[in-house]
């Protein structure tokens, strides 16, 4: 027995669970409360009883719901189930077929909060760069009010300035004439 692997040996997947929630003090009953799943099926799964189970993908269901009360990482656990479930030799031909499309389904898959991460790098990325266009727009800039070719590079600079002042006096102007209409 000692030259399977600690993962691989039929009692430890019930045994692991059981003890998981014995250390986090979770009681089977809370774990029926939250998930809906019957006890019978919970108690089946941490005494290895796997053809107790309904068989199918609702037995994957049954091990994620009761590692996410856990809080324990549901992909590694449903992966330690299969492995058990298999080793058993209580595994059914159609469980068999099961287990094979969600094997398949869960490489296929990103997951959602890796998918997010990966947005998130995308979004922090085009910031940096953005910030550093910005930078480097600022400092051609700095560098060139220093040098005094800046004014130089935007064409009609002084006629755009002449017609902002123009328009600013022309409303001053007619704010002026506003006020002394009030004061009468």
């Amino acid at each position: 027995m000692e030259s399977v692997p600690y993962l691989m040996r039929v009692g430890s997947f019930g045994e692991d669970l059981r003890m998981e929630r014995l250390s986090r003090g979770i009681a089977l009953e809370k774990i029926t409360e939250v998930t809906k799943i019957s006890q019978r099926h919970l108690v089946a799964l941490e005494e290895n009883e796997f053809r107790v189970l309904p068989g199918g993908i609702l037995n994957k269901g049954i091990v994620r719901g009761y590692v996410n009360v856990l809080g324990l990482d549901e992909m590694d656990w449903i992966s330690r189930f299969q492995r058990a479930y298999v080793a058993s030799g209580q595994l059914l031909d159609d469980d068999r077929n099961w287990i094979e499309f969600a094997a398949n389904v869960g490489r296929a898959r990103v997951r959602p909060r890796d998918a997010a991460t990966e947005r998130l790098k995308w979004a922090g990325a085009l910031l940096l760069l953005l910030v550093v266009g910005i930078a480097m727009f600022f400092a051609v800039r700095y560098y060139g009010f220093r040098a005094g070719w800046w004014t130089s590079i935007i064409p009609g600079r002084d006629s755009f300035n002449a017609r902002i002042a123009h328009s600013l006096g022309m409303w001053i102007g007619r704010a002026g004439k506003v006020s002394l209409w009030l004061r009468r």
